[in-house]
């Protein structure tokens, strides 16, 4: 599957922004996605992950109460809402998608940049 992120950009402390994450392919609906960020001069960190049906869904402690991850599996889009943004949520964003239960991402997309001012 081949994944595209979209709907970065710059936006003041306190802002929102939404992020997309489009899916090739028939199989989107079979795969568990997860969103990610990394903020210049840092490593990779998780941010959030919706299961198959979008029932089962979790946040890094840092995002929980701010961020909101969808998905559409009719459109083989994900989503994440982003509200009440901080400078430190700065980052490229990612999505990425695995077989669910898997134990590591397999596809990723490229990413879309956040910047937040402060």
């Amino acid at each position: 599957v081949q994944l595209q992120a979209s709907g970065g950009g710059l936006v003041q402390a306190g802002g929102s922004l939404s992020l997309s994450c489009a899916a090739s392919g028939r199989t989107f609906s079979s795969y568990e996605m997860g969103w990610f960020r990394q903020a210049p001069g840092k490593e990779r960190e998780f941010v959030a992950t919706i299961n198959r049906s979008g029932v089962s869904i979790y946040y890094a402690d840092s995002v929980k109460g701010r961020f909101t991850v969808s998905r559409d599996n009719t459109k083989n889009r994900v989503y994440l809402q982003m509200n009440s943004l901080k400078p430190e949520d700065t980052a490229v964003y990612y999505c990425a998608a695995k077989v669910e239960g898997g134990s590591r991402y397999v596809y990723w997309g490229r990413g879309t940049l956040v910047t937040v001012s402060s």
